[in-house]
C-alpha cells in the first residue's frame, strides 16, 4: 500500500446526528486527510477564502463529483491533537434532510475516506489519549440518558472524577506494595514494615471505599436504567384502563370481556425526571386457558424482578375485593396459596405465599373504580395493618391520578433519592470489575491472617491493581474494546 493510500485509509466520516428529518444535520470527518477531503468538495462565495481557519465556521457549498451544488453548508476545522478524536477533524453543518446528508457524505467518501464504524470517533479519542475508557463509556451514557439524573451521573464520569478516584485507589495499593517489597528485598535490614494487623486494616479501608461506590451503583440504578413497574391483579380490575390513564393515551385495549390482556404490554412513563418501564400483565382468574397461563407465568417472572408492583383491585366488588385479588394473583403460583375468599388478608401461615409474592416494601395497592359504590373497607384496613400502602383511584374519571403518581415515585425513590453532582456511579462493566477487586482484597485479608509470606501477598495486590487498570483501559484486551465501542451509535 502506498503512503497516500495508507493515509487515506485512516480518515473516516459519518453522519453525526440522529436519523430522521431536522433543521440541521452534521457530518463528521476525522483523520489526516479530513481537511483536504472536505476542501476538495467545498466552494466558498467569500472572495478572500483561501482555506479553513481553525475553530471558525466557514460558509459555502458542498459539491458533488459532477460539480453540482449538493447543499449550502457551514464547515468548521479543528486540528489535532486538540480535537475530540485527537486527529484533524472537520464538521459539515448541512440541512437536516436524510437525502441531503447522504449525498454530502457520499461526496466526501469519494475522496478516499472510509465510512466510520459504530463508536469509531470515540474509540480514536481513547486510543489517542484524549480520554480513558471510563470517559469514553460516559459519552455513550450521556447519549443514552433518559433522565436529567442519568445525564448528571454520566457527566461526572466524563469529567474524569471516576478516573481520578481509581488513580487514588491504585496509589494506595502501590504504597502497600512498596512496603511489602521492603520486607521481601531487604529482610535483614531494620526497616519499618506493616504489621499484619495494620496491613489488614489498610486493605479494609480500601475495601470500604470500593463498597461506597458499589452502593452508589445499586442505589442509583433506577436513575441510570429506569425502574420496572408491573401492573398485576385479577381480570377486569382495570389494569389496562390504568395503563392508558398513566400514559395519557389509549395504548391497551379495554373491554368488559375477561382476559383481554393475555400477553404483557410495555411502555415508558416519566415521573418527574424518573423513567419508568410500565408493564401491563395478564389478569388472573381460576379458569385461565393455556395461553393465559403462559401470560401469567410471564407476569410472575416480571413481578419477581420489579422495582414496584401496582396491585390493581376492583374496589366496587361486593365483599372483600382486595383480599380476593391478592389470593387470585397468587393462586397459580403456589399450591399452598389460599383459595379466594371474602376474608381479609391477615399475617398468617396460610397467607404466607401471598405476602411473599407481594412484599409490602415494593407493592402499592391501587383500589380502582372509586366512581362506583364502595363496599366494606375492612380489607383495606387489614392491608394497612400489614404495611401495604393503598391509593384509591378511578381509572375511568382520572380521580386520584396525582396521588397515585406521587406514591409511585415516592416508593421508587425511597432508597434512591436524586443523586448529587459528585456521585460516582460505575456502569455494569465497571461494577463487575470493582466486585472482582473487592473479592481479591477479601482473599488478601484472609491470606494476611493466615500468615502467608509477603511476596505472595504482593502478587494479590498486583492483581487488584491490574483489575482497576482494566476499568480505565490501561490494561484491556482488544476484544473488550471492540465489544464496548460496538454498542455506540455510528457518528460518535
Amino acid at each position: 500500500m502506498t503512503a497516500s493510500a495508507q493515509e487515506a485509509s485512516s480518515t473516516i466520516a459519518a453522519v453525526a446526528t440522529p436519523p430522521g428529518h431536522g433543521a440541521v444535520g452534521i457530518i463528521r470527518v476525522s483523520g489526516p486527510r479530513a481537511k483536504v477531503a472536505v476542501l476538495a468538495r467545498f466552494t466558498s462565495p467569500h472572495p478572500k477564502f483561501t482555506g479553513f481557519r481553525p475553530y471558525r465556521l466557514h460558509h459555502g457549498h458542498i459539491l458533488g463529483e459532477d460539480g453540482r451544488i449538493l447543499d449550502e453548508v457551514l464547515a468548521a476545522f479543528m486540528p489535532g491533537p486538540g480535537s475530540f478524536t485527537g486527529e484533524d477533524v472537520m464538521e459539515i453543518h448541512c440541512h437536516g434532510a436524510p437525502v441531503v446528508l447522504q449525498a454530502v457524505l457520499e461526496s466526501i467518501l469519494a475522496q478516499g475516506v472510509l465510512p466510520a464504524g459504530p463508536g469509531e470517533f470515540t474509540q480514536r479519542a481513547f486510543l489517542n489519549g484524549r480520554m480513558d475508557l471510563t470517559q469514553a463509556e460516559a459519552v455513550a451514557e450521556i447519549i443514552a440518558a433518559t433522565s436529567p439524573s442519568a445525564s448528571l451521573l454520566a457527566q461526572t464520569k466524563l469529567s474524569g472524577a471516576l478516573s481520578a478516584w481509581l488513580r487514588d485507589l491504585r496509589s494506595s495499593l502501590e504504597e502497600l506494595r512498596a512496603q511489602l517489597c521492603l520486607a521481601v528485598d531487604f529482610p535483614e535490614e531494620d526497616l519499618e514494615c506493616l504489621a499484619p494487623d495494620d496491613f489488614s486494616r489498610a486493605v479494609e479501608r480500601i475495601q470500604d471505599q470500593i463498597h461506597v461506590v458499589l452502593d452508589n451503583c445499586r442505589r442509583n440504578r433506577i436513575w441510570n436504567d429506569g425502574a420496572l413497574c408491573v401492573l398485576s391483579g385479577a381480570v377486569n380490575a382495570g389494569k389496562s384502563s390504568l395503563l392508558n390513564l398513566l400514559l395519557g393515551r389509549e395504548r391497551a385495549i379495554v373491554s368488559a370481556t375477561p382476559g383481554t390482556t393475555r400477553d404483557y404490554l410495555e411502555e415508558r412513563l416519566y415521573l418527574q425526571g424518573l423513567e419508568v418501564r410500565l408493564v401491563d400483565t395478564a389478569g388472573v382468574r381460576q379458569d385461565a386457558d393455556d395461553v393465559e397461563q403462559a401470560g401469567l407465568s410471564q407476569a410472575r417472572r416480571l413481578r419477581h424482578t420489579a422495582d414496584l408492583i401496582l396491585l390493581v383491585v376492583d374496589n366496587s366488588t361486593p365483599g372483600a375485593g382486595i383480599a380476593t385479588a391478592f389470593q387470585l394473583a397468587c393462586h397459580s403460583e403456589s399450591p399452598s396459596a389460599a383459595q379466594p375468599t371474602s376474608s381479609p388478608i391477615r399475617a398468617s401461615k396460610g397467607n404466607a405465599p401471598i405476602l411473599e409474592s407481594f412484599p409490602a416494601s415494593k407493592t402499592l395497592v391501587v383500589a380502582n373504580k372509586t366512581d362506583l359504590p364502595r363496599p366494606d373497607l375492612e380489607p383495606v384496613a387489614s392491608l394497612a395493618e400489614l404495611g401495604y400502602p393503598v391509593v384509591h383511584i378511578s381509572a375511568k374519571t382520572g380521580q386520584g391520578l396525582d396521588a397515585l403518581q406521587d406514591a409511585m415515585r415516592s416508593m421508587l425513590t425511597s432508597q434512591a433519592s436524586a443523586p448529587r453532582p459528585d456521585t460516582l456511579t460505575p456502569n455494569l462493566r465497571q461494577s463487575l470489575a470493582l466486585e472482582r477487586a473487592d473479592q481479591e482484597l477479601a482473599l488478601l485479608r484472609t491470606d494476611i491472617h493466615a500468615g502467608l509470606p509477603y511476596d505472595l501477598l504482593g502478587v494479590r495486590l498486583e492483581l487488584v491493581s491490574s483489575i482497576l487498570s482494566e476499568i480505565t483501559g490501561e490494561i484491556t484486551s482488544s476484544d473488550v474494546l471492540d465489544s464496548i465501542f460496538s454498542k455506540f451509535c455510528i457518528g460518535k
